[in-house]
């Protein structure tokens, strides 16, 4: 199986929301949307927890459909992954993404070499 790898360099395979989506999981929605909304002090809904990935065709949350940032700025220069930007080391809408995350940080780092 390819993994999703996410504009950002997440692995959208490993995402809970993308996991609970494709098992079907009201469980795992359930605890996906209490944890994000504890985070983000927002009201999460179970029923907002539907995604296939950022880049996919499908059901993506309404988070990264319509307030993601990295999305935007990537689908918008219709790039693959940042990995593309020469602007992607100095980049403060990705930066915090990469700064937590080094799975993210390598996977934008193969993409970038294929």
């Amino acid at each position: 199986m390819k993994n999703r790898i996410g504009y950002c360099g997440l692995d959208c395979d490993k995402c809970d929301a993308y996991i609970a989506t494709v098992n079907n999981d009201d469980a795992l929605r359930a605890k996906t949307a209490n944890l994000w909304g504890e985070l983000n002090g927002v009201e999460i809904l179970p029923e907002m927890i539907n995604c296939y990935g950022c880049k996919s065709q499908g059901a993506k949350t309404y988070f990264c459909e319509n307030l993601c940032a990295v999305r935007k700025c990537a689908y918008q220069k219709e790039y693959e992954t940042c990995a593309e930007c020469a602007n992607v080391g100095k980049c403060k809408t990705v930066g915090e993404i990469l700064a937590n995350s080094p799975e993210a940080t390598d996977n934008l780092a193969k993409s970038k070499i294929k």
